[in-house]
């Protein structure tokens, strides 16, 4: 293997890991550790982001960019060709040897790769493989391994990628064909969901193959996954939340990802340099595909064709019980487990302590607490065996008003206007 020059490698990882920082695929945020050796330099958030298992453990990964040069001029995308950006690529060797050089040092436990596409699709996704490659099969590397799939790549080198991948995901960016046909032209919906196709084909068939061998390959064994950039476009919510849920129902994705947009770039088709990020909009999306996935709600149900953008003053859930009174009360002794899970401040864990609990005991709102409820929602909809006072508001005109002053949440925040995203 060449040597490596370690100053011109940290230069190249200061470009490609700031760039990777706006696909948030992965949870991302700074690491400060230090490096006090002589070796290559440190990893003050330089590429290090933490990523969430579903057991809530926290992993560490290196998430840079393969390169940013880019064929694509997409309008959105601080890599797109007609930037003025300073470029950099690493070469296969030099993304093996900073991960490897990462993890020895207990920087990170993983890997997340992507990368602009250059030359072409199968050029890119080569590459990328080749990676994964020498990670597992020369470094012996058995961490977390992420890889982008690039729209256009080779059903093979798709099936070679989640071979050797833990994860692999896809792209869509702008929600709507039209958004996607003004800000990306060289780009359509087809192209950018034909990897989820093949990779979704490859994952069945890997399954059935290991019911009858017992020696058949992991494939992709955590999934695949997608994400949309929000606010970029003229999107309503009910267009991002119908196309996850149909994304979960086609493509049996883990995750769908929503990204607000960043007004970085001066273009007559973007928001203007300066406009706040869409903060507060991208954290109710994420807790409405919550209820796609745990709660049993459909997309039908979340977002209604005469309001198609989501409540920013209160949480989906605690939203459609206040527009869906009528479903209200649910008596906690005896309702099924599919109507407590949709009492708002009610969460999964809760209202299975409820079901097994209630065999034992008259449940009063003292003990929705205990469980981990947050009764400071609940009580407005719940009936208990006992008297409960807050369900004379529920037929009240003003109910929604009445109860988002009573639900506020003790940490006030002071700063006015959406939230800063970096």
């Amino acid at each position: 293997m060449a040597s490596i020059n370690y100053e011109r490698l940290q230069g190249k990882l200061n470009i490609l890991a700031d760039a990777a920082k706006y696909d948030v695929s992965c949870s991302s945020s700074g690491s400060n550790r230090k490096n006090q050796g002589a070796a290559l330099g440190n990893a003050s958030k330089s590429g290090i982001c933490h990523s969430y298992t579903e057991d809530g453990r926290c992993v560490s990964l290196l998430k840079i960019l393969l390169t940013n040069h880019c064929i694509y001029d997409c309008a959105y995308c601080t890599s797109r060709r007609s930037h003025d950006t300073p470029r950099a690529a690493f070469t296969v060797e030099e993304v093996v040897e900073l991960t490897m050089q990462f993890y020895r040092r207990n920087y990170i436990e993983g890997l997340f790769l992507s990368s602009g596409i250059f030359k072409n699709a199968d050029y890119t996704m080569e590459r990328l493989v080749e990676v994964a490659k020498l990670l597992r099969t020369r470094e012996r590397f058995n961490g977390y391994i992420h890889l982008k799939t690039i729209p256009g790549a080779s059903k093979e080198l798709l099936y070679q990628a989640g071979l050797y991948a833990d994860r692999l995901s896809a792209n869509i960016e702008i929600p709507t064909k039209s958004g996607l046909a003004l800000l990306a032209p060289e780009k359509d919906h087809a192209q950018l969901q034909a990897p989820m196709q093949t990779v979704k084909e490859e994952i069945i068939t890997i399954k059935e193959s290991c019911k009858k061998h017992k020696s058949a390959p992991k494939f992709t064994p955590s999934g695949q996954t997608s994400q949309m950039i929000v606010g970029a476009s003229n999107e309503t919510d009910l267009q991002v939340i119908q196309l996850s849920s149909h994304f979960y129902q086609k493509y049996n994705l883990k995750r769908v990802y929503y990204s607000g947009y960043v007004p970085m770039l001066t273009d007559s088709r973007l928001p203007a340099v300066g406009t706040p990020v869409p903060m507060v909009r991208e954290n109710r999306l994420y807790q409405a595909d919550w209820l796609m996935r745990f709660y049993g709600f459909g997309a039908h149900e979340i977002v209604e064709p005469d309001q198609p953008f989501l409540d920013l003053e209160c949480d989906p859930k605690l939203a459609w019980a206040i527009r869906h009174r009528e479903h209200f009360p649910v008596n906690i002794q005896y309702a099924p487990y599919e109507s407590i899970l949709r009492i708002p401040g009610i969460g999964v864990k809760t209202a299975k302590k409820i079901i097994k609990a209630r065999k034992f005991n008259q449940l009063t709102l003292e003990h929705l607490k205990k469980m981990g409820a947050a009764v400071n929602r609940a009580k407005f909809f719940i009936a208990t065996t006992g008297k409960n006072q807050h369900l004379a508001h529920l037929t009240k005109e003003n109910f929604r008003q009445f109860v988002l002053s009573q639900t506020q949440t003790k940490f006030n925040d002071q700063r006015s206007g959406q939230l800063s995203l970096f």
